[in-house]
């Protein structure tokens, strides 16, 4: 008999990709400058830093709500 596919909330795959376009970028950027795959071993990612800054707190407290309702839809 096939295992039923486990539901994720919406508002937890929202979350997860807001954290990856907007954290992502600066964490690609720091992982490659201290790689040194880059020209400037030390770079100033301001723009990525902005966005991370401005998308951090909502993307965690979507995950949170999010894995909330999704463990409250198993108990169910």
């Amino acid at each position: 008999m096939a295992k039923k596919a486990k539901k994720i909330d919406n508002l937890l795959k929202v979350g997860i990709e807001i954290f990856i376009i907007g954290s992502g970028p600066l964490l690609i950027t720091m992982l490659l400058a201290s790689l040194g795959l880059t020209s400037d071993p030390n770079p100033n990612p301001v723009d990525f830093g902005i966005m991370a800054f401005f998308t951090f707190w909502p993307s965690l407290i979507l995950m949170i709500v999010g894995l909330v309702k999704t463990f409250k839809a198993k108990k169910l």
